[in-house]
């Protein structure tokens, strides 16, 4: 039998699904439908809703709200979810949303995340692995953040969104537009400001492959011939390295808000 320690003033409600090793503090809620996997530890007023389930030791701080309803007028999805991955770290007032039925009804969080105080997480996101929420940033429904990006505080992000891999926001940054892999974007409303350069060497990607990157994207964003598409087509074939084919390849894709440009007078120095 699975040990677990459950301090006597939390509510653990039948059905709930407890793996090895879980802990849960004093005044903790569990849900009937939420699935807690091996190690995962819930310090203290934590609320676990809904069709929810916390990947393998996660720890969750309190104040925390995972899998409330999707904050939809008039929303009704009984079977929504959300699932969250191994190894991440919830800090205080976090909150995560339940998918919603106009939505397909799943949010996902990846693993080994890291969510300061006060972030959140609007219905339907799809969250990559080894993300980095700073205290209060914010997504709002249907958002796509891809693997390893970094969320400065009071950043957010406009529904249906999308900020590709490696990327980092600055704080107090609206986003509004999409940004591409490996860009830094700040300001009231998100402008690039270049490429996250000591990201890219943190992740060990080879110096050929970031000096392709810095040209293809001069050639992108600065470059005035042609559509932003074309260039983007172009880059994939004039610098054939998996950097600049993911950025081209995000540009290219259908979206529902257009591309976040290069800010005004950029210097090399800036890229």
């Amino acid at each position: 039998m699975a040990k677990m320690a459950i301090h006597p003033t939390a509510i653990v409600e039948d059905g709930a699904r407890l793996g090895a090793d879980v802990e849960i503090g004093p005044f903790c809620i569990v849900g009937p439908h939420a699935v807690l996997e091996t190690g995962v530890r819930l310090i203290s007023g934590v609320t676990i809703s809904g069709r929810t389930t916390l990947g393998a030791r996660t720890v969750v701080s309190p104040g925390v709200v995972l899998g409330g309803a999707a904050q939809i007028r008039g929303d009704d999805a009984p079977g929504a979810q959300l699932t969250i991955g191994e190894d991440c770290v919830i800090r205080e007032n976090v909150t995560m949303s339940l998918g919603s039925k106009r939505g397909g009804g799943l949010t996902t969080v990846g693993a080994r995340g890291y969510f300061m105080g006060y972030s959140h997480v609007g219905h339907d996101c799809h969250v990559g692995n080894d993300v980095t929420f700073a205290n209060g940033a914010q997504l709002g429904g249907h958002v796509e953040i891809g693997d390893g990006v970094i969320m400065g505080g009071l950043s957010a992000v406009q529904q249906f969104g999308r900020v590709g891999r490696g990327a980092m926001i600055g704080g107090i940054t609206g986003v509004n537009t999409d940004v591409i892999p490996y860009g830094i974007a700040a300001g009231d409303h998100a402008e690039l400001g270049g490429l996250n350069l000591i990201g890219l060497k943190r992740r060990g990607v080879p110096r050929a492959n970031i000096n392709a990157l810095r040209a293809a994207f001069k050639f992108i964003f600065l470059d005035n011939e042609g559509s932003m598409a074309d260039r983007a087509r172009a880059a994939k074939d004039k610098w054939p390295v998996a950097e600049v084919a993911e950025i081209a390849d995000f540009i290219l894709a259908p979206a529902k808000r257009p591309i976040c440009l290069a800010r005004r007078r950029m210097t090399d120095a800036d890229e």
